[in-house]
């Protein structure tokens, strides 16, 4: 392990994992406890918009789909809280606009048609000096706002209307979460790429609210389960030549299915108990 260490693109890899578990735990938390499920992917693919975008204009297209994506997120609650349209529509809609969108401007773009595999299915190999700032800073970010605003944060995730009544800015944090929502699953492009990021925020987690139910809990246990799970999936994929952001996926799934195993075992083991004890 020393060996593969000495190279640098394998120390980003350490280094982008260890910061995608930190961003990923926290808002892949807010996100279960929400039930944002649905919406995160309807940011998530609609961030290829932006991406076609930025090949178009001649800009990172990771700042193009930053900006496609808080936009996506912004009028998926616009749209749903001030017009007739359902959520799920809304976010259906805007869904197949951003694809068609990336599409279309990819096509658009002059010369040779970038590779694009990188940005679906992700390459945590292939992460930059600069993908690690911006980590970094959306790392340190998201860590201030859930440390300086944990109370309202647990509040509007759990029960939005008694938030309302003890007064707390509510709008106010949905469009902050919203825009960090969208960020995280941004930066972590580069990581599990558009159609696999949304299981960097669910797995872990839903894998931790097996175990606990605090929200506190369920951040900590999660960002241990996706570093551990990245880690595994990234050396794995290393050895065996696979994908990268596809193998760290397979394995977060084994780990949710070795989990719920347990769980079930253990709740089998109490029910025995309880019966023999009658």
């Amino acid at each position: 392990m020393a060996g593969i260490l000495s190279y640098d693109f394998v120390r980003h890899a350490v280094e982008a994992a260890f910061l995608a578990s930190i961003t990923c735990g926290f808002i892949g938390a807010y996100i279960v406890a929400r039930r944002m499920v649905f919406i995160s992917g309807g940011i998530t693919h609609a961030s290829f918009g932006g991406i076609g975008l930025g090949y178009f204009l001649g800009i990172n297209p990771i700042f193009g789909a930053a900006i496609f994506s808080i936009m996506s997120a912004f009028g998926i609650r616009l749209v749903s809280k001030q017009t007739d349209i359902r959520e799920d529509s809304a976010i259906g809609i805007l869904w197949s606009f951003g694809m068609a969108v990336g599409i279309i401007f990819i096509y658009l773009t002059p010369g040779y048609a970038p590779n694009l595999m990188s940005y679906l299915f992700g390459s945590i190999l292939t992460v930059t000096s600069t993908d690690l700032g911006l980590m970094g800073i959306l790392a340190t970010v998201t860590v201030t706002v859930f440390m300086l605003f944990y109370r309202t944060i647990l509040f509007i995730s759990f029960d939005e209307e008694y938030a309302r009544s003890h007064n707390a800015p509510v709008e106010t944090f949905n469009y902050l979460m919203l825009t960090l929502v969208a960020l995280v699953i941004v930066i972590n492009i580069r990581v599990a790429g558009i159609i696999l990021v949304i299981s960097y925020l669910t797995i872990p987690q839903s894998t931790a609210n097996l175990f606990v139910n605090d929200l506190k809990k369920i951040i900590i246990l999660s960002m241990i389960i996706s570093f551990a799970g990245s880690m595994t999936g990234l050396f794995l994929s290393y050895y065996w030549n696979i994908p990268s952001g596809a193998t760290i996926i397979f394995v977060f799934v084994l780990i949710f299915m070795i989990a719920r195993g347990i769980v079930y075992l253990r709740d089998l083991k109490l029910r025995k108990i309880s019966i023999s004890d009658r």
